[in-house]
């Protein structure tokens, strides 16, 4: 893994809003069937909704002929039409909120399967870079917004345009005088939401990053509980937190600052119209050029038409959010694939395990080199303990055998093989690993060992257990080998987390097998016991063992001493010893 100093080096360029909208555009066209009703239900209901002002017009005509002359079977009847229209509209408008809600639901699921496969196919190096937290953000927190924004605000806007365009032709039907106002109004409107716009999107995509921020520190503060209160760093990590909440929420209301400006700024510019609309309608009025009926009528639309204005103007804040989080989802979709097998590549099938490194120069970042010259022969079946220092190069060592990074300059073989030749899966599959960080699945004891072994019997599961000095420990439980532990086994030690992750790794079918740190959390004697029942079950397989115990490496075949990137000594423990180098001054520092 890379230096805390080098990770969350690469920004997220924005994305430009048109590419965005276009994505998501894709994830709702899936659903065309759904899409077209909505659309038809859409119209139909503002068909309804558009019929009423006209009605309402032809009432208050009816109502205006003068004292006595009131025909009240016409004015009923219109506002039983009215009464009709508008209730249909209502029932229409509640199927269409459900349906968008199913949308809403499945495109979420269908994005967050697109994302987990995502991750599936990303390397290594992309959680290297990227706080845990923050990647889990983006797949509930910001799926979650573009979600409810498809939900609800793609039907407000659909239904709001169709209102804008039928109420704007009415307008112009009934009287094209009057409706020479929203000449004035309309490009108001228009500017002013393309000059917020401007402000609010880029607050919104800070907002996102500033929450993702927020998530990555409260995930891994959570983490380390135990740590925090040992060191009583309690003080430290709140005011931390207090000044990464200070920016989410300064983040936050910047955002929605500006964006709840818009609604009452268009409302401003709205009522300006209906003004309007008043003084030079009481003109027209008076020349005989409109009866009170079409003034009435006309009103009634204008409100239709500046409503869903003042209203998209509301959403238009909740859509920048939708497009900031669309846009962290997308990116993360955007990432680099851990890169494709070879051409041609070959499958390890009938493997021996022989292992060399030749002349390999690595580093996270070109310009620090990790590795320099560093070869390394490890014969089948033979036992090859790494040590060193914090920071030599251990675990790049184990990191390259695996291809979760590949060299810069030099080859690794298996066999003869160069493993850039050979398929990731086959390479993977013939190794077992268990490192320092023990990881269980939320499942029982029996699961957690048969994890790796697809089809692994009951009895191959107590015999690793056996092997792995925990079989005693498991029996002891309530449900044996049928107890559920936690997720990543909360309920158990850490020493016993290792030694299932132990027992899991001698259970797994490799011809190789990679321990980091692998018994740092069991005592010494257990450790002791373990290596002998390993040697054992496993004196036909390669082993790399990284290991800061020295005691426990004496008895491997060949000990490869790391400092700075480079070997600096190697053989056995013996030949070590004598030679009063480096390893010999390691070695004495943990017994003196």
């Amino acid at each position: 893994m890379p230096p805390a100093s080098q990770r969350n080096t690469k920004k997220e360029k924005p994305k430009d809003a048109r590419g965005t909208m276009r994505r998501i555009w894709k994830y709702i066209i899936r659903y065309r069937a759904y899409v077209i009703l909505i659309a038809l239900l859409c119209i139909s209901s503002n068909i309804m909704s558009l019929i009423g002002p006209s009605l309402a017009g032809k009432a208050i005509q009816e109502a205006a002929a003068g004292k006595g002359q009131v025909n009240f079977a016409n004015v009923f009847h219109y506002a039983k039409l009215m009464l009709v229209f508008y209730v249909t509209a209502s029932a229409l408008t509640l199927l269409i909120n459900v349906l968008m809600m199913n949308v809403g639901r499945r495109i979420a699921r269908q994005m967050r399967s697109d994302v987990f496969n995502k991750m599936m196919k990303l390397p290594v190096s992309f959680f290297d870079r990227n706080a845990a937290g923050d990647i889990i953000s983006r797949v509930s927190y910001d799926i979650d917004v573009l979600s409810t924004s498809i939900s609800t605000d793609l039907v407000a806007i659909m239904t709001n345009v169709i209102t804008v365009f039928g109420s704007l032709f009415m307008m112009i039907y009934i009287s094209p005088f009057l409706a020479l106002t929203v000449l004035i109004t309309i490009p108001m409107s228009v500017l002013y939401v393309r000059h917020m716009g401007k402000i609010t999107r880029p607050l919104h995509a800070k907002r996102s990053a500033a929450y993702g921020k927020l998530n990555g520190f409260v995930e891994e503060m959570f983490s380390g509980q135990k740590t925090i209160q040992a060191y009583a760093q309690e003080d430290q990590v709140t005011d931390k937190f207090e000044k990464i909440n200070v920016e989410a929420s300064d983040a936050f209301h910047w955002a929605n600052h500006y964006g709840m400006t818009m609604g009452p700024s268009m409302n401003f510019i709205n009522n300006l119209g209906l003004a309007l609309i008043g003084m030079f309608g009481s003109v027209l009025y008076l020349k005989d050029i409109v009866n009170l009926a079409q003034i009435s009528s006309f009103i009634l639309y204008s409100r239709k038409f500046s409503g869903p204005i003042n209203e998209i103007a509301n959403i238009v804040n909740e859509i920048y959010s939708a497009l900031a989080a669309a846009e962290r989802v997308f990116h993360m979709l955007d990432a680099e694939e851990e890169p494709a097998d070879a051409e041609n590549a070959l499958e390890l099938k009938e493997l021996d395990g022989n292992v060399s490194i030749k002349n390999v120069d690595f580093g996270y970042v070109p310009e620090k080199l990790i590795l320099k010259e560093f070869s390394l022969d490890a014969p089948a079946g033979k036992l090859i303990a790494i040590v060193g220092p914090t920071g030599a190069g251990k675990t790049t060592v184990i990191n390259l055998l695996m291809r979760f990074y590949d060299v810069n300059s030099g080859e690794i073989t298996i066999d003869g093989h160069e493993i850039r030749t050979l398929t990731r899966k086959s390479l993977r599959h013939s190794f077992s690993m268990v490192l320092q960080d023990t990881w269980l699945i939320n499942g029982s004891i029996y699961d957690n060992i048969a994890y790796g072994k697809e089809g692994a019997t009951k009895e191959e599961v107590i015999a690793a257990a056996k092997a792995a000095k925990i079989h005693h420990f498991i029996m002891q439980l309530p449900e044996g080998y049928d107890t559920i532990i936690s997720e990543d086994g909360g309920n158990i030690s850490k020493g016993q987390k290792q030694m299932l992750t132990i027992a899991r790794a001698m259970l797994y079918d490799s011809k190789m097998l990679i321990l980091d740190e692998a018994t740092s959390n069991v005592d010494t004697d257990t450790e002791k016991q373990i290596q002998s029942a390993m040697r054992k079950l496993m004196a036909d397989k390669t082993c790399f063992v990284i290991a800061h115990r020295l005691s426990t490496i004496k008895n491997a075949d060949k000990i490869i001493v790391v400092n700075d990137g480079r070997i600096v000594e190697q053989g056995t423990h013996g030949e070590l010893m004598t030679l009063h180098g480096f390893y010999h001054k390691l070695y004495a520092s943990q017994f003196e």
